[in-house]
């Protein structure tokens, strides 16, 4: 019998040491995904329509696939599940909530692109650039909600 000296890809024996400022990039965007995703399911029961609402259920589902990649990356770079805390305080009013919206996914289009630009992975690259296209998006569909609709 051969004895067991672990397993090089999910022994944190073998696990080479990340670089730190792309965990804390890491940590920051698994916070920032988990704050939308509580945000957006409560700016979507705001919402003055059902055409909006649902839209928003659907950009909360592509925080949902971001924040399962993120954490994903995270699990496998430290070995450790991350702990995602609440970055921001959602807002009360449906307008506020957008503006607010809108000001976060610019940001984080920004800051994707950063860690897209200096991760050496591929796959981790092509994860937050695929994400930043995702938050623009997200971004344009706000700024419509905001000012496309006849005022009251």
């Amino acid at each position: 019998m051969y004895p067991y000296y672990g397993n090089p890809y999910t022994d944190a024996y073998y696990r080479p040491a990340p670089d730190p400022k792309l965990v804390n990039d890491l940590v920051k965007a698994i916070n920032g995904e988990y704050s939308a995703i509580v945000c957006y399911n409560q700016l979507a029961q705001l919402a003055p329509s059902e055409k909006e609402k649902k839209r928003i259920l659907e950009i909360r589902e592509d925080e949902v696939r971001h924040y399962r990649t993120f954490t994903g990356i995270y699990t496998s770079l430290t070995g450790r599940q991350p702990s995602p805390q609440m970055t921001e305080e959602c807002a009360k009013q449906y307008a506020k909530g957008l503006r607010t919206a809108i000001e976060d996914e610019q940001d984080t289009v920004d800051f994707y692109h950063e860690v897209a630009n200096t991760a050496s992975d591929p796959y981790i690259s092509e994860s937050f650039r695929r994400a930043a296209a995702d938050e623009q998006n997200h971004a344009v569909w706000f700024l419509y909600f905001l000012t496309g609709r006849p005022s009251s």
